[in-house]
């Protein structure tokens, strides 16, 4: 990884040539899938590729008017539509058209059976802040099994729209000391990610990761999706909580991830507690609880329960949340509170920039991939958490006292 330099990469899009010619074909493919839905709003396979462009879309943030009458036709009767095709469209909903999906999505609610589906129908409703329908989204949950992740964690969301004050968050330097013994990466985000968050690492012997002028290694990190869901829903956000890293890769197919090496970072049940806990497994390893997950937090952040969402995602079971690199053009996000920034399918990305001939001419997440395996080790940990709402993308000021306290408590300091 110490060897890696930002001239060896050559972008998986290619040039921007290339680039212009797949936006073409991606925005032939909305205009089609939009006019063929449109004309059969209750037709499956024309809603499945309705739901591919509906991705494309939210990707370029491009032709939204030219779907939203295919996908508002299409919301009456999904209900009759296979889980496949329900996700996406309710996604679109979700990301694209909440307020114009709100009157279809009222009597859709109560026939949504599946959870997830149900869950992602929840959230756009909610972003009308109406208290009526605040009042039938409860009325649905309490009809529910309320121990499924995804629905708990809308019960949460739903607690926070209707006012429900909100736990303290406990003090950052404990939590900057979790995991001793081995490396962390901290992605610091602002609720909702519309803002550029911030990634600092620690190195296994508590010292934060130095730049050569001795200032403290950071990055721009952006934890936020092309949807915008929450991070139990699929290809929703990524979820707060503690991760454990396990070495790195490449990505074999997606080209807006590109050939920059990913730190692997996954979620309780993605992974065994033996990966967690950084060992080779036992003959009789035991099953995941919340209290095990628990117990890998420092003490005042255990009943922190924002922290606890990686472990429902795990539970409904997202799984590749990568720390990546980018191909995508920025400037499709022009005039985006995130901008520069790129969302992903719900990885933490950092900064990429290429040449119009597609050659790598920067690189966030070489630096990054080179302070975490500084000290020669590739294993270890994730912590995403959410700092206050601002604005602003989130500061180094906001942190770096924090990260003096930590690094006072290390053994060995004076």
């Amino acid at each position: 990884m110490q060897a890696l330099r930002p001239g060896q990469f050559r972008s998986t899009v290619g040039s921007s040539a290339d680039a212009q010619a797949r936006w073409i074909n991606d925005r032939a493919r909305i205009r089609t899938a939009a006019a063929q839905a449109l004309a059969a709003p209750q037709d499956s396979a024309a809603l499945r590729e309705l739901a591919q462009a509906l991705r494309l879309v939210a990707h370029y943030r491009a032709e939204i008017d030219t779907a939203r009458p295919a996908l508002l036709a299409a919301l009456p009767a999904l209900d009759s539509q296979p889980a496949e095709v329900q996700r996406p469209l309710l996604t679109a909903a979700f990301t694209l058209y909440a307020f114009d999906a709100a009157p279809l999505l009222r009597p859709l609610l109560p026939r949504l059976a599946a959870p997830r589906e149900f869950a992602i129908a929840a959230y756009a409703l909610m972003q009308t802040r109406q208290p009526a329908d605040l009042a039938l989204i409860q009325s649905q949950l309490a009809q529910r099994d309320r121990d499924e992740p995804r629905l708990q964690a809308l019960a949460q969301a739903l607690a926070t729209a209707q006012g429900v004050p909100q736990p303290a968050r406990p003090p950052l330097a404990d939590l900057l000391a979790v995991r001793p013994g081995y490396p962390v990466v901290f992605s610091f985000q602002r609720p909702g990610r519309q803002q550029m968050g911030l990634a600092l690492v620690r190195q296994a012997d508590g010292r934060f990761v130095r730049r050569a002028d001795g200032g403290l290694f950071n990055i721009e990190q952006l934890a936020l999706s092309s949807s915008g869901l929450p991070g139990t829903i699929t290809l929703g956000n990524t979820p707060q909580g503690l991760f454990t890293i396990q070495g790195a890769g490449r990505a074999a197919s997606n080209v807006w991830i590109g050939p920059t090496p990913y730190l692997h970072t996954k979620v309780p049940g993605e992974a065994s507690i033996a990966e967690y806990e950084q060992r080779a497994p036992g003959a009789n390893e035991p099953t995941w609880t919340l209290d095990r997950y628990r117990a890998l937090l420092p003490a005042s952040w255990r009943d922190y329960t924002p922290l606890q969402e990686a472990w429902l995602a795990g539970r409904a079971g997202r799984d590749e949340m990568l720390m990546h690199g980018s191909t995508i053009d920025p400037r499709y996000y022009a005039g985006s509170r995130f901008y520069p920034g790129t969302p992903s399918d719900g990885c933490l990305v950092a900064m990429e920039y290429w040449s119009p001939e597609g050659t790598m001419v920067h690189s966030d997440q070489i630096a990054l991939l080179q302070a975490f395996t500084a000290q020669g080790r590739d294993r270890g940990y994730l912590v995403l958490v959410e700092l206050d709402p601002a604005p602003t993308p989130v500061a180094l000021a906001e942190v770096i006292q924090a990260v003096l306290d930590a690094e006072a408590r290390t053994p060995g300091r004076r």
